[in-house]
């Protein structure tokens, strides 16, 4: 029998564009941000998700933040894996009087300046966002051109580009790029869902954006806020799990939440059985991502991941583990 593979959580303690206003416990400063990262890898994440701030909650591009937070995180937990955003420069906000004209909110960068914190800092991840769709009241425009400079300077940087895709035809785009040899193999794919006009947070859609995937493709998935309660588990999932990412609501009910499954071999025709039961929310096995008492107590919340019900809390079940045929997480 092949040997489990764990499901790996990341974690994203500040998300992209929340604000202060939704939420007054949100990390802002570097070293708020580094210790909420340094928090979830006691309790269990792998890898943490990076955007910085500037010290009232607006989102920030500067490379002393990055560099902060970095220099933070490696000095206390060099295990921590590290993925830095390059999100931030793709944002266009058309003029009310001229939609030729950018308007306020617009963020277009050149795609080298976008990169400048990643060939600076080196990290083991870094997102390589290829959507082109309208969110908000911004176009986020990511040009095959753009996404090409960008991937060229996040691997010769020795960072592992993680793929961001929103819609089937940002999968369509990475598997284009893998074909020019721009993008190396095997591929490390984010799913997002939740983001209106792209991606609807459910396991059928998961389970169509995951048959677009390479065979040889590493990935994970989240859907954005309440979004995520559609993905419980229980419900048909793609014959080869991935992983995970998660996110902190500090100071709410719920501090970090994630959902994770198992899935069963593929069959000789290439079926696959549904792959849990009947499921419960209940805290997971400290070797998963349970909090301490004394955390959870001070936060006011729990730590949650869904599993199914024979989930134990002294014996990790197979359930928390995946199959993916990639072998786990290349960085």
């Amino acid at each position: 029998m092949a040997p489990q593979k764990k499901t790996i959580l990341t974690v994203a303690v500040t998300g992209n564009l929340t604000t202060v206003q939704q939420n007054p416990a949100l990390p802002c400063t570097p070293e708020q941000i580094a210790n909420a990262a340094l928090e979830s890898a006691k309790i269990g994440a792998a890898v943490a998700h990076i955007h910085v701030r500037y010290p009232d909650g607006r989102p920030s591009m500067e490379l002393a933040h990055y560099r902060e937070v970095v220099d933070r995180i490696r000095d206390k937990n060099s295990d921590l894996i590290l993925n830095l955003t390059t999100g931030p420069g793709g944002r266009f906000v058309p003029s009310k009087e001229d939609p030729r004209v950018a308007g306020p909110g617009t963020s277009i960068l050149h795609p080298l300046k976008r990169v400048e914190h990643i060939v600076e800092l080196k990290p083991d991840i870094a997102t390589l966002d290829l959507n082109t769709m309208w969110s908000g009241s911004a176009a986020v425009i990511n040009t095959p051109d753009n996404v090409t400079i960008m991937a060229n300077e996040i691997q010769k940087a020795g960072s592992k580009p993680e793929l961001e895709v929103f819609d089937s035809g940002d999968i369509q785009l990475a598997n284009a790029l893998l074909d020019q040899g721009v993008l190396k193999s095997p591929p490390l794919f984010q799913i997002v869902m939740g983001v209106r006009y792209g991606f609807i947070s459910t396991p059928q859609t998961l389970m169509y954006a995951h048959s677009l995937l390479p065979k040889d493709a590493m990935w994970a998935a989240f859907a954005i806020g309440r979004c995520c309660r559609k993905m419980r588990c229980g419900r048909p999932l793609p014959s080869a799990a991935g992983n995970s990412r998660c996110w902190r609501r500090h100071g709410s009910s719920a501090a970090m939440c994630a959902w994770a499954w198992k899935t069963t071999s593929i069959s000789a025709k290439g079926s696959s059985r549904r792959a849990t039961r009947r499921c419960a929310r209940r805290p997971c096995a400290s070797s998963t991502i349970s909090a301490p008492n004394s955390l959870a107590r001070k936060r006011r919340g729990r730590y949650w991941v869904f599993a199914p019900d024979r989930l134990r809390r002294d014996k990790p079940s197979r359930d928390m583990t995946t199959g993916a045929a990639s072998g786990g997480m290349t960085t």
